[in-house]
């Protein structure tokens, strides 16, 4: 399977949800999004070399898990959901 492209990786960048909270390397997607080509090509090169170590970073093995609080009765575990945040670069 050959490498990502660089347009590929700038299509999933679009693809980012915004509003959503950065992660463990606290980059919000809208600025990397806002970043253009520049930010673009500089996250294509370690992807490439990701792709060809075929090791994935310790950090993209990281995840922070926060649990919500919905409704109902605090002391309900089942009235919480969690999510995970993780790094988008």
């Amino acid at each position: 399977m050959p490498e990502p492209r660089a347009f590929e990786i700038e299509m999933a960048i679009e693809k980012l949800q915004r509003q959503k909270s950065p992660g463990t390397d606290k980059i919000p997607a809208k600025l990397t999004e806002a970043g253009g080509r520049t930010v673009h090509s500089e996250i294509h090169k370690p992807i490439n070399c990701i792709w060809n170590l075929k090791k994935f970073p310790q950090q993209w093995q990281e995840l922070i898990t926060v649990t919500i609080y919905k409704q109902g009765d605090k002391t309900d575990c089942g009235n919480y959901s969690s999510t995970s945040l993780f790094s988008i670069t």
